[in-house]
């Protein structure tokens, strides 16, 4: 176990952000519709997002335990800033979706990590959270215009709108009552 979180914990952290992310789409939509319409292009988002990455990955590396690879860990924390360069440097299309990607990828791990060992049927809500983003950075590092499609498609109308928001308010609302009341 390298981040020590308790399913409950977790499971806050889960409902929490499904909240902040469901929430401004269902009560301001036109402004929300906006700013997701410019989130792939943006350079800025894309920097910070690629920093937190690094920032994640570096403490990562420098604290898991990596047996006989123990020896690459050195070449890998000197890689990692490198990496983050040249990647700022020569992709810069779609920079900000790479960099969700990424950190979709970073964060369903202490989410698996949390579930681990927990039998209680409602581990799961958290489990299926944490397959659904490792699912969608699996998608959007490789294929970054899918974010773009799907942000598309998901603004077309109103009311495909509030049923996606609607469908992450509620789904964070289930995982924080059960972070209360089960974990």
């Amino acid at each position: 176990m390298i981040y020590h979180l308790s399913l409950q914990t977790a499971g806050f952290i889960s409902g929490a952000f499904l909240l902040l992310v469901g929430l401004p789409g269902l009560l301001r939509p036109a402004l929300v519709q906006s700013l997701t319409r410019h989130f792939p292009r943006s350079f800025l988002a894309g920097v910070v997002l690629l920093t937190i990455d690094l920032v994640w990955s570096f403490w990562l590396l420098s604290t898991m335990e990596m047996g006989e690879f123990a020896s690459f860990r050195r070449p890998l924390l000197i890689a990692l800033p490198i990496g983050y360069v040249l990647v700022l440097r020569f992709m810069q299309e779609f920079l900000a979706v790479r960099a969700l990607g990424i950190l979709c990828l970073l964060a369903a791990e202490p989410l698996l990590d949390a579930a681990f060992f927990h039998y209680e049927a409602s581990r799961l809500f958290v489990t299926v959270f944490a397959y659904l983003l490792v699912v969608a950075g699996l998608f959007w590092v490789p294929m970054p215009y899918l974010l773009r499609d799907q942000i598309t498609w998901s603004t077309r109308n109103n009311a495909r709108w509030r049923f996606m928001h609607g469908i992450a308010v509620a789904y964070g609302a289930v995982i924080l009552a059960l972070a209360i009341t089960r974990y």
